[in-house]
């Protein structure tokens, strides 16, 4: 082995280093932006499980998306947070696809729909988005403990399984984590990617034979997922540029970077209940009688 591998039991979040006396300011916009999520999510979740004509595929799969968000927002925010206000910036060691099949089978097949997508199925389907990034975010975990590392200093504000690999003293130790890694992009982004494109060009097909208005109305339930496919698309390629390129901070100012790093994490959350809440109407009419 090249280098000299070291048992670290902590990572060193470099992306902290340039924020300086403007952490309170940070501190104020992150608690803000968390407040927000916090309210909107917590809001459609409990409209979708209170009123009753909600209780349909295509809601039921939005509940899942905003849980997701929800929970995910939990996991790095107060971290965000901490960190920010403290000296010690050390840390310890699929649902737009199954959406567009939804809408899918509503708009090709409205008549069949609800024995297509019957309670159960939609329950298998939920229950598989979130097993499969389980199991996969269980994997990539056990196969990056066993990396022996030669760093602990991750040029992020929160720790990234990839970036942590990296730190690997030897590339050979790597090439199962790249394998997996790119098998996982495969099954977690082609292959969603592919059934998202497949459900819409069928929507298409539909919509064209179909008239001005059944057309207006395929498009008015579309275009909240699409505007989230798109985001969530933008937010994975600034992940995937900045994970992927060697230092990248060199050719970026810091607080761009910082901004960039965080943009998937923090404005997909908000983005979700905001768009759907105000492009659906019932959803808008629902949210409108709690409040």
């Amino acid at each position: 082995m090249g280098m000299n591998s070291t048992q670290f039991h902590s990572f060193i979040l470099a992306g902290y280093s340039d924020i300086g006396r403007l952490k309170y300011f940070y501190l104020f916009i992150i608690t803000a932006l968390y407040i927000s999520i916090l309210f909107a999510n917590t809001l459609l979740i409990v409209v979708i499980c209170t009123e009753r004509s909600l209780h349909k595929p295509m809601y039921l799969f939005l509940c899942s998306l905003f849980v997701n968000d929800l929970y995910g927002s939990t996991a790095l925010f107060p971290a965000l947070m901490t960190n920010l206000v403290s000296d010690d910036h050390s840390v310890s060691t699929v649902n737009l696809a199954v959406m567009s099949y939804d809408r899918y089978l509503a708009i090709c097949y409205p008549l069949q729909y609800n024995v297509l997508m019957a309670p159960k199925k939609v329950c298998i389907l939920v229950c598989v988005t979130w097993l499969f990034t389980f199991v996969n975010d269980i994997i990539h975990l056990s196969l990056t403990l066993r990396l022996q590392l030669c760093g602990n200093v991750i040029e992020k504000l929160y720790c990234d399984n990839y970036l942590v690999v990296k730190l690997a003293c030897s590339t050979s130790d790597m090439t199962v984590n790249n394998i997996f890694g790119l098998c996982g992009f495969v099954v977690l982004f082609a292959v969603p990617l592919f059934t998202i494109c497949l459900s819409y060009i069928k929507i298409l097909t539909i919509c064209l034979k179909s008239s001005t208005e059944n057309r207006q109305k395929a498009f008015n339930t579309c275009t909240p997922h699409l505007a989230s496919l798109l985001n969530f698309s933008f937010g994975c390629f600034l992940i995937l540029i900045q994970s992927r390129i060697d230092r990248p901070r060199q050719n970026v100012p810091a607080v761009l970077h910082t901004v960039l790093s965080v943009y998937f994490l923090m404005c997909q959350p908000l983005f979700n209940p905001i768009v759907y809440g105000v492009r659906m109407d019932k959803i808008r009419q629902a949210c409108k009688n709690i409040l």
